[in-house]
């Protein structure tokens, strides 16, 4: 499926975005909206790898997953919520992101937690994704 055609939004009054993320998405009417819940990095068995950046993969990995089950894909996503556990992981999950990403950016938000429900995670992502409406 292709992405999706949700228009970015950055006000030339305002500073532009300091990394690969739109300061806003505005989604047509014509769109279906997914929203996903926050996914930790773990694999299907149950496994956490130590450092942020592996743990990024696995959670885009299973948003995807998530996503393919409405026909979408992460070009859909429009919001990230992103969560990590500390200033030492910004750059692991940022590397990540903008591997995946490509203009036009999602709008996005990045913060630093005290902690998750699994404490060997340091990363927790959310998102929504638009789509076109299914026939």
């Amino acid at each position: 499926m292709e992405g999706h055609s949700v228009e970015t939004l950055s006000p030339a009054r305002i500073a532009p975005p300091f990394s690969a993320y739109s300061h806003g998405a505005l989604v047509p009417p014509d769109q279906r909206l997914v929203f996903c819940s926050g996914q930790l990095g773990i694999d299907a068995q149950g496994q956490v790898p130590a450092d942020c950046a592996a743990q990024t993969r696995l959670c885009f990995a299973n948003i995807e997953a998530i996503l393919a089950e409405a026909g979408m894909s992460l070009a859909n996503i429009v919001r990230i919520n992103a969560f990590v556990t500390g200033r030492e992981h910004l750059a692991g999950y940022m590397d990540v992101r903008n591997q995946l990403f490509v203009a036009p950016f999602p709008a996005s938000t990045l913060l630093v937690v005290s902690g998750f429900s699994r404490p060997e995670s340091v990363v927790e992502i959310e998102v929504v994704a638009a789509g076109p409406a299914q026939e």
